[in-house]
């Protein structure tokens, strides 16, 4: 169980890492090259999403406090910004086809996705770092 635990924390810290890090450039950017990271974005956060549901099996099964209820928060966060995302999905490839030349201009729809996923990450990350000491 040792080394599951070990290699899905690692996972879990190096996917969410990049899934929340690439969103926070992108809300600030205003999701210039969204189509670049769209794929990469979507496998960060299944990798986050599956390895955190190991994490919670292996660590919280069974257990309902506070930290536990934390974690769920965060989670549910991390499951919305993964739908956000993922919804911008028709206007990624609408922009990309309207560029023609390969220059992807980001749709305003993209920009505000970017933004919501990055609060949505935020809060994820604050419930996830705070629910060991609560």
């Amino acid at each position: 169980m040792q080394v599951t635990l070990i290699i899905a924390l690692v996972l879990h810290i190096l996917s969410g890492v990049f899934w929340a890090g690439t969103t926070f450039v992108l809300a600030r950017t205003g999701g210039y090259h969204a189509d670049r990271f769209f794929r990469p974005q979507m496998g960060a956060a299944a990798i986050t999403v599956v390895t955190g549901g190991v994490l919670w099996f292996l660590l919280h099964r069974g257990a309902a406090g506070i930290q536990e209820h934390l974690l769920a928060a965060g989670a549910v966060s991390a499951l919305l910004a993964a739908s956000v995302q993922g919804a911008a999905a028709p206007a990624l490839r609408q922009a990309a086809t309207i560029g023609g030349s390969g220059d992807f201009v980001p749709s305003h729809r993209v920009a505000v996705s970017q933004r919501i996923a990055a609060a949505l990450l935020a809060i994820a990350v604050v419930c996830m770092a705070s629910a060991r000491y609560a």
